[in-house]
């Protein structure tokens, strides 16, 4: 049993938190999930909606699976140097980090993705080269894996993402099950980025 810990802050992307989740949750058997804020608070997305979280110091010493959204809320937390840090901490007890949207710019500053592939939100896409230069910005990429790491372009793109970390994980044949089950239409293909080219 895996444990996912999604962290959320404040003006988070809803969809880049739940539609990773949505996949996870439905497959009981072998994720847990949590979600955990600094001080365990409610957030609110970006779209005004409230979620109850825990605080950071509840999450156990045990190997997590890191989940983090991008959304407006990341703009403000890339430059706090207290909440970098204790990003940095939480991905070393992590498994595998998975981020969504500009969760990967804000993940970035850690240091963490320092000479590895990763990408983002294509409308903002400038940003990522500008906060991390040494990162490896993949522009056209509907997600990238680089070792334990996954990162996500725009928004639903998380959840490509997720299916495609269950496949690798559990076997397509369970990703799929999953996808059909949500009645959402999976993109398979992590080069296929129709929005690398619109933006």
């Amino acid at each position: 049993m895996r444990h996912i810990a999604a962290l959320l802050f404040d003006n988070f992307e809803t969809l880049d938190a739940f539609g990773p989740i949505e996949v996870f949750g439905r497959l009981k058997e072998h994720f847990t999930i949590g979600l955990y804020s600094e001080r365990g608070s409610v957030v609110t997305s970006s779209q005004d909606v409230p979620v109850v979280t825990r605080p950071l110091s509840e999450i156990g010493d045990g190997p997590i699976i890191l989940l983090v959204p991008g959304g407006i809320g990341t703009r403000g937390l890339v430059n706090d140097a207290a909440f970098i840090d204790r990003l940095k901490t939480l991905a070393g007890k992590s498994e595998h980090i998975l981020t969504v949207c500009t969760g990967s710019i804000l993940f970035s500053r850690t240091g963490l993705l320092d000479g590895r592939r990763a990408t983002s939100n294509k409308r903002v896409f400038a940003w990522a080269p500008h906060e991390s230069p040494t990162v490896d910005w993949v522009k056209k990429a509907r997600w990238v894996r680089d070792g334990n790491t996954w990162t996500s372009s725009g928004i639903s793109a998380g959840t490509d993402m997720a299916l495609a970390f269950v496949a690798e994980l559990l076997g397509r044949d369970i990703a799929k099950k999953t996808s059909d089950e949500m009645e959402y239409t999976w993109q398979e293909d992590p080069e296929l980025d129709p929005f690398a080219e619109l933006y």
